[in-house]
């Protein structure tokens, strides 16, 4: 009898072309690579100065997030681009795509959209692969149960040439999650608990599984949420098992395979999940229906505490008092009630459609509150597209918000979404640092129902107050 094995071991066994040593990592096959215009022209440039082709173009996507603009004008006008980092990153990525014969959603395209966003929403991301780019947040693709995860500019390139790259085997984590939400805590809440849990390094070295009876429950775009913020805990990666729901999402989708190949992915897939008795490094307990909606204070992501709670109190920890310093707060305040000057609903994180029509459900009928100013940016053409299928823009629209093409946004603030110095954001994407938002930007992350909520009242609330 075969040893258990959980869902990790599995797809790195799968793709290990030569296995680790105590003095060289193993090779590792990637079986897709995500591109986008912020990683990517450095690694194209050492592939023209060697004179190498890429690879595998057919295990390579590529499509525009970081830097593009959301303003239809400066899509589909003739506004022209006002950033020129911005600029010259896009016209690089065009005209290496073209170049080395990559698939491009470029920046007109109907696919275009956040790049681990689209990957789902086309089928490309699958159970089983191994999925990389170069950017952190690809741990999201974990949702489906691939081993997915960020690599720097040096790996792309490798990946480029050789489709594979050097890898030392992480230990294995399960976050076990019992029982189920509560109305009014969403998945964003969930791992943010999770982060405060286990802090910002306690995944340090480790891929994590989420596993129980509430992540059974979450439909895919709350997977994608969980799994996404799993390197704000220092994971490697996050990974769910696949089930009827991940397969229920995927069938039919472009990328995804098709016919005979459909059943045949589907019993491959059916093997993946963790065997009974398999053995993870570490073990984590938290139940669902204990976990509150969550908020950050500091300037990092396990800085964290309930809506309802206050700042806490730490003697003698200067990055604390530091973290305190930025963001304007004392220990021992309430965080709700605290004033809010922009709302910011979008990112890797949360904009997807579920997402919209979570805020939208808040949003109908009422007013952003005077002085507030509320930016919802969806993940994709493809759910901007639907959204106002569906209403959800006229709803945000009435409400007193921005509705913007889709694209990474205020998550980073590359592209001239921008908070200003001084100025409080809730914001639903994944990084609170300092500067993440604009030189001087203070971030609370939160859930879209959270923010929705913030938005209307112009201060921090607890979303259950208005639902």
């Amino acid at each position: 009898m075969s040893h258990p094995k959980t869902l990790f071991q599995k797809v790195w066994e799968r793709h290990e072309v030569v296995a680790e040593t105590a003095d060289t990592p193993a090779v590792l096959y990637i079986d897709l690579h995500l591109i986008h215009e912020v990683t990517t022209p450095q690694a194209f440039s050492e592939l023209r100065e060697r004179g190498l082709r890429l690879r595998r173009t057919d295990l390579t996507l590529a499509t525009m997030d970081h830097s593009t603009p959301t303003r239809t004008e400066q899509i589909f006008g003739n506004a022209p681009i006002t950033i020129e980092s911005a600029a010259q990153q896009i016209h690089a990525l065009e005209v290496n795509c073209a170049e080395f014969g990559v698939d491009l959603l470029g920046l007109k395209s109907d696919l275009r959209g956040i790049v681990h966003v689209i990957g789902p929403e086309l089928g490309a991301t699958q159970p089983g692969k191994t999925i990389v780019c170069g950017d952190s947040h690809t741990s999201t693709h974990g949702a489906f149960g691939a081993l997915a995860f960020g690599i720097g500019t040096t790996e792309v390139g490798h990946v480029f040439a050789t489709q594979c790259l050097l890898q030392r085997k992480p230990k294995t984590m399960a976050i076990n999650v019992k029982g189920r939400l509560r109305p009014g805590v969403t998945a964003k809440d969930l791992i943010l608990a999770i982060i405060g849990k286990i802090g910002v390094s306690g995944g340090t070295g480790y891929v994590l599984e989420y596993r129980g009876e509430a992540i059974s429950a979450l439909n895919m775009d709350e997977r994608m949420t969980v799994c996404n913020m799993s390197i704000e805990a220092g994971a490697r990666a996050g990974m769910v098992a696949p089930d009827e729901t991940t397969y229920a999402y995927l069938k039919g989708r472009p990328r995804a395979p098709q016919g005979a190949d459909w059943e045949r992915a589907l019993a491959e897939w059916r093997a993946l999940p963790t065997d009974a008795g398999a053995v993870f490094d570490r073990e984590v307990e938290l139940d669902a229906a204990e976990i509150e909606p969550m908020i950050t204070y500091g300037t990092h992501p396990g800085m964290v505490v309930p809506i309802s709670g206050h700042v806490p109190t730490r003697a003698n920890d200067p990055v604390f008092d530091k973290a305190l310093a930025y963001m304007g707060l004392t220990a021992g305040q309430a965080i709700s009630g605290h004033p809010v000057d922009v709302v910011f609903i979008g990112s890797c994180t949360n904009s997807r459609l579920s997402d919209l029509r979570a805020a939208a459900g808040v949003l109908k009928g009422r007013k952003v509150a005077s002085g507030v100013q509320l930016l919802i940016v969806p993940g994709s053409q493809q759910i901007k597209k639907a959204a106002e299928a569906e209403g959800l823009d006229r709803i945000f629209l009435d409400a007193g918000a921005q509705w913007r093409e889709s694209g990474c946004s205020m998550c980073l603030g590359m592209n001239g979404d921008l908070v200003e110095k001084g100025k409080y954001s809730v914001s639903t994407s994944n990084r609170n640092f300092e500067g993440r938002q604009g030189v001087g930007a203070r971030t609370l992350l939160a859930s879209p129902i959270t923010a929705a909520a913030s938005a209307i009242r112009g201060r921090i609330t607890d979303p259950r107050e208005v639902l």
